[in-house]
């Protein structure tokens, strides 16, 4: 049931809110084990020097588990904060804000994962 206005101008939906909608729900449970892991991580490495750090970051197993971790993380927070701008944030600002989203996610992926290579490859 659409009006002849919205036929016209071809405004409905942009049939991406549930893919969008299962994406943050399935990063949300993907973080449940992932998170629990980086707890464990952190919580064992406490106190421990940074050649002990390393030495476990090396471990491969470790290295991807970290690697996917931040990964998730990072692709719900964008989810997240782009429901929120979307929902928030009106007029220019909009684009701007969702651009600047994309760009912070992408240059923390870049970070963390040139951290985590770097210390498991041994550079």
């Amino acid at each position: 049931m659409r009006t002849p206005l919205g036929m016209v101008r071809g405004l409905g939906s942009a049939k991406t809110g549930t893919e969008h909608w299962w994406l943050q729900r399935v990063t949300a449970v993907a973080n449940i084990p992932l998170v629990l892991f980086l707890v464990v991580f952190i919580l064992s490495h406490l106190g421990a020097d940074h050649a002990a750090l390393v030495a476990s970051v090396k471990h491969p197993l470790i290295a991807i588990a970290l690697i996917a971790s931040f990964l998730s993380i990072l692709w719900h927070m964008r989810l997240g904060m782009q429901v929120v701008i979307e929902d928030y944030i009106h007029g220019g600002w909009r684009i701007a804000c969702l651009i600047g989203n994309a760009f912070f996610t992408i240059a923390l992926g870049v970070a963390a994962l040139y951290a985590i290579l770097s210390m498991s490859f041994g550079a």
